[in-house]
C-alpha cells in the first residue's frame, strides 16, 4: 500500500466511553440539594434574626425604619419559602439554628448600635457573600433541579437589591469599615460551611 493510500485511511475512533462513576464520597443530586436548602434555610433565618436585631435597637422611628422594614420582611418572605421546601423534601434543618437565632440577634444589635453607617455596613457584607454564595448554586444545579434555582434566582437578586441600598446609604462610611466588613463576611462563610454540614 503507498504512503498516499495509507495517509487517506480512516482513524480507527475511540469507542464512546461509559460516563464516570461515582466515586467514594460523592455526593448525589439529592444529598447536593438538601446540602443546599439546608444551609440557605439557615441562611435566611440568620437574614431576619440579623434585621430584627437592627430594628430592636433603632426602633420604628429611626430615618432608616423603613428601609429596614422592607428588608427584614423581604427575608421573611425568603425564610417561608425554605421552611416549605424543607418541609415537602424531608430536609433536615441545621442543628446550628439554636445559636443562628443568638448569633443573628446579636449581630443586627450590636451593628445598629454602632450606629446607622455600621449598619448598613453589615447588610453590605453580609449579601456580598450570600449573592456570591447563591451564584455558586446557581452554577452548580443548570437545570438539574428547577424549582431550586428558580427559588435562589428570584432571592439572589432581592439580596442584591439589599446590598445595594447599603451601599446607597453609607455602608462604606462606617467607622473600621474594612475591618468591620472582613469580620462579618468571614463569620458569614464560616456559618455557611458549618449549615451545610451540622
Amino acid at each position: 500500500m503507498s504512503k498516499t493510500a495509507k495517509e487517506t485511511l480512516p482513524k480507527p475512533t475511540l469507542e464512546k466511553q461509559a460516563p464516570a462513576r461515582p466515586l467514594p464520597g460523592d455526593r448525589s443530586l439529592k444529598e447536593e440539594t438538601e446540602r443546599m436548602i439546608r444551609v440557605d434555610h439557615a441562611g435566611e433565618y440568620g437574614a431576619v434574626r440579623i434585621y430584627a436585631g437592627q430594628r430592636a435597637v433603632m426602633g420604628d422611628k429611626h430615618p432608616k425604619a423603613g428601609l429596614l422594614k422592607h428588608m427584614y420582611e423581604q427575608e421573611e418572605v425568603h425564610l417561608d419559602r425554605f421552611n416549605k421546601m424543607i418541609t415537602e423534601r424531608g430536609v433536615r434543618p441545621t442543628l446550628m439554628t439554636p445559636f443562628w437565632h443568638v448569633a443573628g440577634f446579636a449581630l443586627g444589635a450590636t451593628t445598629a448600635l454602632m450606629g446607622e453607617k455600621a449598619a448598613m455596613a453589615c447588610t453590605q457584607a453580609v449579601e456580598e457573600v450570600i449573592d456570591d454564595h447563591y451564584q455558586h448554586q446557581r452554577d452548580a444545579l443548570k437545570g438539574k433541579d428547577a424549582e431550586l434555582e428558580e427559588v435562589i434566582e428570584k432571592f439572589q437578586a432581592e439580596e442584591v437589591e439589599h446590598k445595594k441600598i447599603a451601599e446607597e446609604h453609607g455602608a462604606e462610611e462606617a467607622v473600621g469599615y474594612p475591618v468591620l466588613s472582613a469580620a462579618i463576611k468571614a463569620g458569614c462563610r464560616a456559618a455557611i460551611w458549618i449549615s451545610k454540614r451540622v
